[in-house]
């Protein structure tokens, strides 16, 4: 059998009644029951105190089965409340309401009674709750009942109902009303199937398309707010209709203000007189005055049920963008700088040696003039903290790659010290130095930058101790950060007077220095070797009490 779509009427493909929602239609089928038969029940008593024409049970009947259905109906509602097999709980309702229809039916004067027609009532309920087998067997169900019914009248009348007639005087009229009355439920449950799965189907579809559309909403919407691209758009006066997040930041302006507000007025700067996808480029005046560079385009938009075509914008803040143009582009100056200081560095070298040994040879024969010896002392130690100065800005301005190796970081901590104290300035202060490290400590990192690390770091740490000197300890240790990422660390620090709030963020600066004889390219040189490695470094600094460098080299996984 074909429904009107062409498929076939008993394919299981069908849209059905979700679980959740069954269980709300049950509770209304046992509500119905209740009124239904309460109301119909109340009608037959109305007609027994008014006519004696019809065949209605006493009072007291009715009462007793009134009373009946009521319990029934509770105790269905109870145990609705503790199942999970709502189509077979459904079915043994659909039975049930059947069942206390023939009661009323063949109560009532079977062929002859006035309620015949509520058979109709389980049968669409059937087809609507579910669909194709319920309304089916339903039918079914009515269809047996009433036909015991009047098997019932066609053999036992004299019995049952006195003194009235019995139109059901053979097996021919007994077949007439039970062909009559069967054809009608099937003809009805075959409608109330066809009507009711269109229904489901329908809403199914259109549940399927609200979810769709909800979705598609939740997304626009995120999409919409987070992305970090303004998105402005405005209808066919100019007037804005949405405003996203990142065109809050951009523009200074909260979404409340700018709504159903002309883009001219708000922002002049976004020109639109001629249409263009490419991105142009202007100065867009903020909320609060300041400007700033951004990169805009817009096109049409087409406005569902508008009369004319709004417009989409969409913009960035190219402020970022710029300052790392100026930073490439001051990289690349100091980078060209430093390439030609590299080379003034190498031409004064081979002079600078020259002259020094020259001041040694003239030193050693004027050894008995006092004055030309001091003199010759200032001029070769002028050399040497000129050739330091050169060395320092080549180291600087060419750093080497890194060649990495496992080393005993304690053993290249007592090496650093050691020649630390043979140089003239750590004499002549009263420098000391605690190492704390483990002997079985090893770093990987290239052992020769790493000293050169350590010596920048305690020589200015000594140098900051000034003339009654202190201890500088010097620790090493492994840690983890909260990735999971090892790193081995350095820590030097001091008791000196500690680095002024106002300079601490200039340490790193090439050339900037506290010290009449530094360079200013300590630190700087300690930074860069540090970077080289990919690792970090930290200091923190609190007046009058200490000073701690902490370098962090990582580990190989």
């Amino acid at each position: 059998m074909l429904d009107g779509n062409g498929h076939i009427f008993f394919s299981r493909n069908i849209a059905t009644p979700p679980k959740d929602l069954l269980k709300n239609h049950i509770q209304w089928l046992l509500f119905l029951r209740v009124l239904i038969l309460t109301i119909l029940l109340g009608i037959s008593v109305l007609l027994q105190t008014k006519t004696h024409d019809l065949i209605i049970p006493s009072i007291n009947v009715i009462a007793l089965f009134i009373a009946g259905v009521y319990l029934y109906t509770i105790l269905s509602a109870l145990i609705l409340k503790g199942i999970n097999n709502y189509r077979g709980f459904a079915l043994l309702q659909l039975v049930s309401d059947a069942l206390l229809l023939s009661c009323i039916v063949f109560a009532t004067g079977g062929s002859q009674s006035i309620f015949t027609l509520l058979y109709l009532f389980p049968i669409l309920a059937g087809g609507y709750l579910l669909l194709r087998l319920g309304g089916l067997l339903m039918a079914a169900v009515c269809t047996i009942n009433y036909g015991f019914i009047i098997l019932v009248e066609l053999l036992y009348q004299p019995w049952l109902w006195t003194g009235i007639d019995n139109p059901v005087e053979n097996i021919i009229v007994a077949m007439h009303f039970f062909a009559v009355h069967g054809i009608v439920f099937f003809l009805i449950s075959g409608l109330s199937i066809v009507i009711f799965e269109r229904m489901w189907k329908t809403e199914k579809a259109l549940t399927e398309s609200t979810l769709n559309y909800d979705r598609l909403e939740i997304l626009y919407r995120q999409v919409f707010d987070d992305i970090t691209t303004g998105i402005i758009t405005t209808d066919e006066e100019d007037r804005i209709t949405s405003f996203n997040n990142a065109s809050e930041i951009i523009s200074g302006f909260r979404r409340e203000e700018v709504l159903n507000k002309a883009i001219s007025d708000l922002l002049p700067d976004l020109k639109h007189e001629i249409e263009s996808s490419l991105r142009q480029v202007t100065e867009l005046t903020k909320k609060d005055s300041t400007r700033i560079p951004i990169g805009y385009s817009w096109s049409k938009l087409k406005i569902p049920g508008g009369q004319g075509n709004g417009r989409v914008y969409t913009m960035q803040d190219l402020s970022r963008i710029r300052d790392m143009e100026k930073q490439v582009k001051q990289a690349e100056k100091m980078a060209t700088i430093g390439e030609m200081a590299a080379g003034i560095a190498h031409e004064f070298r081979n002079p600078l040696a020259a002259i020094s040994g020259a001041t040694q040879v003239l030193q050693q024969e004027t050894a008995q003039e006092l004055s030309s010896h001091k003199l010759l002392d200032i001029v070769i130690r002028e050399s040497d903290r000129l050739e330091k100065t050169i060395d320092e800005f080549l180291q600087f301005s060419k750093p080497a790659e890194p060649i990495m190796n496992w080393f005993s970081i304690r053993n290249l901590i007592n090496e650093t010290v050691q020649l630390l104290q043979q140089g003239a300035r750590w004499k002549s202060r009263s420098c000391r130095t605690v190492t704390l490290v483990s002997d079985d400590l090893d770093f990987w990192a290239d052992s020769k930058q790493v000293q050169q690390v350590l010596v920048n770091l305690i020589s200015n740490a000594c140098h900051a101790l000034g003339e009654k000197g202190g201890d500088i300890t010097v620790e090493a240790t492994e840690e983890t950060d909260q990735t999971g990422k090892e790193y081995a660390v350095l820590k030097v620090s001091d008791c000196g007077p500690g680095i002024k709030e106002e300079v601490l963020g200039k340490i790193y600066d090439p050339f900037f220095t506290t010290s009449e004889n530094g360079t200013g390219l300590g630190l700087s040189i300690v930074k860069q070797i540090v970077e080289s490695h990919n690792g970090r470094i930290e200091v923190t600094s609190v007046p009058d009490e200490q000073t701690v460098f902490k370098v962090f080299f990582p580990l190989p996984s």
